[in-house]
């Protein structure tokens, strides 16, 4: 059989590794309906399937940490600073206890989920697709972060059981548990295990998270050092830049590099800051530096000159009428306050150009982007435009990646049109994820354009295009 792609093992090897480790037993379904359309609420999962045992306990358990939040202050002097302590201790074992519980219950997913994908006969190259966006869902965290959680619990839940009751019993948290299996990633599967056992003997409940990844970075390295070259080989090839959004209209662009990479190009802007500082530029050393950066990755003569073409999203009032306090939004990234952005505008002079989107009101108070000037330039490129702007980020619940694909809801192949109700902006995996079996993706709400996917599980996700501002 061709080797699949799961969580890193064959289809062979899923198999075994389901009859390997017992499944909780669970209450049987009594219902398999499917709820209707008004008892899902946006970006809240609803099921078909009745609650068993184990999930019935944790939402009492639930409930009574948040009555314990909603008492907060009424024990206001019956409880000691010593007994306070101690509680907070304990929730931080319960907080690592419970990431040690659900690795388990994710690896006992992916066991059944690979095995009913190979039931149905889907290809062994794409068993295993799926799985991870499911617990993302769940987990209310992007695609590639439920992925990441995936092959983490795997490696702790099959290859590292020592690790697993450290967290379990709470001597270590949940985020040291990550760093040391991701130092461990490269390994195989024996190894993983002998060094596990290494581990147990280090008092790791006494390090920090960093001197408890330092740990098992050195031991994986002496256990197998040319698998550590060649991670680090893998590593450079990984080199890339990202571009995300920080607090007060900042964002954070990263650059992930070659060591030596990376100090050459802090080291030619740390070298123009004291030049320029020596001939009495007035900024910080820190404004130089980024100022440079901005500079010479553009080839402009000041970082304020930017010429490229930025997508800014704004009420005609806020652009119009000084006075208007109502924010801008630059498209999937962040909310700049109205005088900044007229400021920019006028910064931008002759470089500056819109473009008309036209918005018409929801049944619930909102707004809904619906149409956009066609006279500046599958879904025509006006179109395409209207959706990018509609959905500014991708669609796919919590996932929050850039778009790039535009997808047909009801399917092109199927007869749906290409039209801005039957689009929506998805990323790259959203886009192929829904083309696995038992994932269904429908408009139910055309006013708000309010769009729902339904897994494999049954359960239900909605998201609506954000609102402009």
């Amino acid at each position: 059989m061709v080797c699949s792609t799961v969580m890193g093992m064959s289809a062979a090897a899923v198999l075994e590794a389901v009859e390997g480790i017992d499944l909780p037993d669970t209450a049987a379904p009594d219902d398999t309906a499917a709820p209707d359309d008004a008892a899902a609420t946006e970006d809240t999962p609803t099921t078909a399937a009745a609650a068993d045992g184990v999930t019935v306990r944790l939402d009492e358990t639930l409930d009574w940490l948040h009555g314990l939040v909603s008492a907060r202050g009424m024990d206001q002097g019956l409880a000691g600073d010593a007994a306070r302590i101690d509680r907070i201790a304990v929730c931080e074992r319960l907080q690592a206890s419970l990431e040690a519980v659900k690795a388990v219950e994710m690896v006992a997913f992916a066991q059944s989920q690979s095995a009913e994908q190979l039931r149905l006969g889907v290809h062994p190259s794409k068993i295993g697709a799926g799985i991870g966006e499911q617990i993302a869902l769940a987990c209310k965290v992007s695609p590639s972060e439920g992925s990441r959680r995936l092959h983490v619990a795997r490696d702790l839940v099959l290859d590292m059981p020592l690790l697993l009751d450290l967290l379990a019993v709470g001597e270590i948290g949940g985020w040291t548990a990550r760093l040391i299996v991701g130092q461990f990633s490269h390994l195989d599967r024996a190894t993983r295990s002998r060094l596990d056992a290494e581990l147990a003997g280090k008092e790791l409940g006494s390090m920090g998270s960093r001197r408890a990844e330092t740990t098992a970075k050195r031991l994986a390295y002496q256990a197998d050092p040319v698998a550590a070259t060649e991670r680090a080989r893998k590593a450079r090839k990984d080199r890339r830049v990202t571009l995300r959004p920080a607090p007060d209209t900042m964002s954070l662009l990263t650059g992930l590099l070659p060591v030596e990479q990376g100090v050459a190009c802090y080291a030619a802007l740390d070298a123009a800051a004291k030049s320029a500082k020596a001939a009495g530029d007035q900024r910080s050393r820190g404004q130089i530096m980024a100022d440079t950066l901005v500079a010479r990755l553009t080839g402009q003569e000041a970082a304020d000159d930017t010429g490229f073409e930025v997508g800014v999203i704004m009420p005609l009032g806020t652009l119009l009428d000084p006075n208007d306090p109502r924010p801008a939004e630059i498209i999937g990234t962040d909310v700049l306050p109205a005088d900044l952005i007229r400021q920019l505008i006028k910064d931008a002079e002759a470089r500056c150009w819109w473009r008309r989107l036209f918005t018409r009101p929801t049944p619930d108070g909102g707004q809904l982007i619906v149409d956009a000037d066609k006279r500046k330039r599958r879904f025509s490129s006006w179109l395409a435009h209207l959706i990018r702007c509609r959905d500014q980020v991708c669609r796919d619940p919590f996932c929050g990646a850039p778009i790039r694909h535009l997808d047909h809801i009801h399917r092109h192949t199927d007869g749906g049109p290409s039209t801005a109700t039957n689009g929506r902006g998805v990323c790259e995996r959203g886009n192929y994820i829904r083309e696995m079996p038992g994932w269904t993706v429908r408009v139910v709400d055309t006013n708000t354009h309010t769009v729902e996917i339904v897994t494999p599980t049954g359960h239900h996700y909605r998201s609506r295009p954000p609102q402009p501002p």
